[in-house]
């Protein structure tokens, strides 16, 4: 009779012929028939599922459960909203880590932690001693009364009134009623969500939750693993439906996979193991927990957290961190060692425990190493995946010398011979979802030494090649790229003319009563050019000011944000600028703007938040039926809990309006000092009463791009409603100076010579021009529709009410036909709709009609277009001569100025040219 505990699974395992084995105390499967290297590939190729039920599930739950948690483990707690969870430690006093761990919060009333199944013991003994030693107080202003059922020595009432109480928290083990399965891979994805009865898959990012229904059993589902593949799900649910679910997963295709395989799974992706990367070192001492990178991630020094457990040494451990990173080496005694990847270069496999050398002197051990198995990859770029062929490496962790950086060569002790590896920056990359990538370390090339060139010929060939370009995309292709313009004839000719050349740094000053002084002689033409710019950007945008010398729409957006910043901090000029507490924006996964996001250009001007220890951004909900729309209810109750400072509207892929004027109102009325900025880069060329008109329903700044929709030239612009008289006008004038000097010196005069000729062309042509973009928007779509395509959007409203069409053709699937249209002739580009992980994985394809709609398209024209696209994505029909035909009808721009309208002025600029 064994003594040995088994999962719920146990039966399962033993009747697929697995090899079980004592790890910890848990008879469990060590690999099954087909073999560690078989079930290793298949979770990289395919999908792996694993039995990780032996793993320690404790719940903590009660009032005091945050408080507790915080004291106890390293990561922040407070910053867990329902439905996410996080990597953390439970932390030594001296920095070490008793374990590490995952925390989840499935629920707003309890948490649940995920422990070591070797230290689950230990864990447990541990917590409940600290529970017993410190239990937790009430936040300030609470008293509560005892709960009926309190379990003892979790609830301490009050001796005195004038005491205070302490709140109650429950822990309980729940290991063995809650089973714990594990699906990583590719495949992982439409294996779970083609087995869910009820409830969706978690958001599209590591470490978000969701609580679904599998048939009868209810299932915590997580997007985490211990794999490092960036598609992972981990299930929790009752222990007697565990089996059910297992072989409903295999039925769809998953492959059981054992203990071997998750070891070397996790060895590729560089995932520390407790007992090898952390605990004690092979000297016994102690192993700092930020010797592990990943740590970076499951430590928090929030104010919020306040003091705990270890803080003090993993404060220094940090700071040490910081400096070594620097090439600072003075408090490396707080962190000796750190764990890194290294590549075996020579023969021999390296093993845990085995010496390393640098420069024959001792530099640390391996702390795991085996032999693991990496398909080779084909295709190239996007296409790329696996194979069907895969090879072997030599890899490892080792516990090295802190002074140790990327690319030092180091020595293995393997079987008493001395084997040459390099230390590399990671085994594996897993963002690029579906799939995770090897990263094979090759030895650097020498250097390539660049033959002489004959220049003449060079640029003989070029002037060749631009040319079969421009005749290419020009007239035989259809451009469906909805952030791409053809300016017209005239646009493009005064662009090259001499102010293109020329530089015309000006600013306004105060002592010559707000004059614009210019830096430079000879520009008295560009002044006039630039006057009569912001006077016919005025009148289409509706603005009472507009600023031009932006030359991009993301620099219109960093320069709007760093004038923000300034204002806010116009009164401390001597301190450290606060940044921007909270912003409200569109999240880069629904479609938001990436010069919106923390990633991009708001990255500097957004502060971290101390409670979640992120950036200070909430994003707009979106309706749960159609995640292109924003949540307007949601949306204001997010503004009136997080009260931000700036709300940032617009999006890269748009279909709908923003509801600009429905939190205007709430704004106002809730008397908050927040800023309004629409960025409305895709949808500029469509100001006005065909579409949206910003300032007149409440907007304070409008940002964009003059190349979309608005048929102009490469640059970018800001707009405002405030005027002199109005008390925030001082904030425009900040904007005009982080303009200038701030973010621009020479704002090229070409293109904003041929901008302003485009907006003379757009504010003579757009009420002509934008029904008709509409028009055939909606006539596409519904045309594509009708062909069978997946079109994205309410058809109650033509699906769209902008430029753009997307269609939805497949998880993973964009590239490819994007790709495939393109050898069509048909040009759009790839989008991750909102409920992919990447736009690597993206399965939609974003189409806009404005640039064919110029070149004389109408809505029949739309129609035989979604006819030959529907032939490519759903028959790969070639259609490229089909295409080249249909596009010679529409070669020539309309709405906008003819060149026969000015014949003897062209004549003569074509002359001097």
């Amino acid at each position: 009779m064994t003594s040995l505990k088994r999962t719920p699974l146990f039966p399962s395992h033993v009747a697929l012929g697995a090899k079980m084995v004592d790890f910890a105390g848990w008879d469990l499967p060590l690999m099954y028939p087909t073999g560690v290297v078989a079930e290793h590939l298949a979770t990289r190729h395919r999908a792996g599922l694993f039995d990780v039920s032996h793993m320690g599930r404790f719940v903590v739950r009660g009032p005091g459960a945050l408080e507790f948690l915080q004291r106890v483990l390293s990561n922040n707690v407070a910053a867990l909203e329902v439905g996410q969870a996080h990597y953390t430690f439970i932390p030594t006093q001296t920095g070490g880590a008793i374990d590490d761990a995952y925390l989840y919060r499935f629920f707003p009333d309890e948490y649940l932690l995920v422990v070591n199944a070797a230290n689950r013991k230990k864990d447990w003994a541990y917590l409940q001693e600290q529970l017993a030693a410190h239990p937790p107080g009430p936040p300030a202003g609470a008293w509560p009364e005892a709960p009926a059922e309190a379990p003892a020595g979790s609830w301490v009432a009050p001796a005195d009134p004038a005491e205070p109480a302490v709140f109650p928290v429950t822990l309980e083990d729940h290991t063995s009623a809650l089973a714990m399965l594990s699906l990583q891979g590719p495949l992982s994805r439409e294996i779970v969500s083609g087995l869910l009865t009820e409830g969706t898959l978690p958001e599209p990012r590591r470490n978000e939750l969701s609580v679904v229904h599998i048939g009868p059993a209810r299932v915590l589902l997580g997007r985490t693993g211990y794999t490092g593949e960036p598609l992972c799900f981990e299930l929790f649910l009752p222990a007697e439906r565990a089996a059910s679910v297992w072989d409903r997963l295999v039925e769809k295709g998953a492959v059981p996979c054992g203990l071997g395989a998750r070891d070397t799974l996790r060895l590729e992706a560089g995932l520390p193991l407790y007992g090898n990367e952390l605990g004690n070192d092979p000297e016994s001492r102690e192993i700092p927990v930020l010797s592990s990178p990943l740590a970076q991630f499951a430590v928090s020094f929030s104010p919020v957290k306040g003091d705990y457990t270890g803080r003090a040494a993993l404060l220094r451990q940090q700071e040490a961190y910081r400096r070594i990173l620097n090439a600072d080496f003075s408090l490396i005694a707080d962190l000796p060692r750190i764990a890194r990847p290294v590549a075996v270069t020579g023969r021999g496999v390296a093993r845990a425990g085995a010496p390393v050398t640098r420069a024959g002197r001792p530099a640390g051990w391996v702390t795991s190493g085996t032999m693991v198995p990496y398909w080779h990859m084909t295709g190239e770029k996007l296409e790329s995946r696996p194979g069907d062929d895969y090879g072997l490496r030599s890899i490892c962790l080792a516990l090295l010398d802190s002074d140790i950086r990327e690319d030092d060569e180091v020595t293995i002790e393997v079987r008493g011979r001395a084997v040459p590896a390099v230390v590399v920056p990671y085994h594996l990359r897993s963002d690029a979802p579906p799939y995770a990538r090897p990263i094979v370390y090759r030895p650097p090339e020498p250097e390539m030494v660049i033959p002489p060139l004959d220049a003449r010929r060079e640029v003989g060939a070029l002037l060749r090649e631009t040319i079969a370009n421009h005749r290419w995309r020009q007239r035989e292709c259809i451009n469906l790229i909805p952030s791409e313009m053809t300016p017209s004839p005239l646009v493009r000719l005064v662009s090259v003319g001499d102010p293109a050349f020329r530089y015309a740094e000006h600013r306004r000053l105060e002592a010559f009563d707000e004059a614009d002084i210019f830096y430079y002689q000879g520009t008295g033409f560009i002044d006039e050019v630039e006057q009569a710019l912001e006077r016919e950007m005025r009148r289409f945008l509706g603005a009472a000011e507009v600023e031009t010398r932006l030359i991009s729409g993301q620099m219109a957006n960093m320069a709007l944000f760093s004038a923000l910043v300034d204002y806010l901090n116009r009164w401390n000029r001597k301190g450290e600028p606060r940044r921007l507490q909270m912003v409200m924006n569109n999240h880069i996964g629904k479609g938001g703007h990436l010069s919106a996001q923390p990633m991009g250009a708001l990255k500097d001007y957004v502060a971290v938040d101390a409670r979640t220890d992120r950036p200070a951004v909430v994003n707009f909900p979106v309706l749960p039926g159609d995640q292109y729309r924003i949540d307007v209810a949601g949306t204001l109750d997010l503004i009136d809990q997080y009260r931000p400072q700036l709300i940032i509207l617009g999006k890269s892929m748009v279909l709908y309006k923003e509801p600009v004027a429905d939190i205007r109102r709430f704004v106002d009325e809730q008397g908050l000092d927040t800023v309004i900025m629409y960025d409305m880069a895709h949808v500029l060329g469509l100001v006005g009463p065909h579409f949206q008109q910003p300032f007149s329903e409440g907007a304070d700044f409008v940002t964009g791009s003059t190349h979309k929709t608005f048929f102009g030239t490469q640059r970018g612009v800001i707009g405002t409603r405030y005027r002199e008289r109005d008390e925030e006008y001082e904030l425009w004038e900040t904007v005009r100076r982080r303009t200038f000097p701030g973010s621009v010196s020479n704002h090229h005069l070409g293109t904003m010579l041929g901008l302003l000729v485009a907006t003379y062309e757009m504010n003579a042509f757009k009420d002509a021009y934008q029904p008709a973009v509409i028009a055939n928007a909606k006539a596409f779509a519904a045309a594509l529709d009708a062909a069978g395509v997946q079109v994205a959007g309410d058809p109650a409203i033509g699906y769209t009410e902008t430029h753009q069409v997307i269609v939805e053709v497949g998880y993973g699937q964009g590239p490819a036909l994007a790709e495939r249209l393109e050898a069509n002739n048909i040009i759009c580009n790839y989008q991750a709709a909102p409920d992919e992980e990447s736009f690597t994985a993206a399965g939609a394809l974003r189409l806009g009609v404005a640039e064919m709609t110029r070149f004389g398209m109408g809505p029949e024209d739309f129609g035989v277009l979604a006819g030959l696209l529907a032939a490519v994505v759903l028959e790969d029909r070639p259609v490229k001569a089909e295409v080249r035909d249909f596009r010679r009808r529409f070669l020539n721009l309309r709405y906008c100025f003819g060149e026969e309208e000015f014949p003897e002025a062209l004549r003569e600029l074509h002359e001097l040219l």
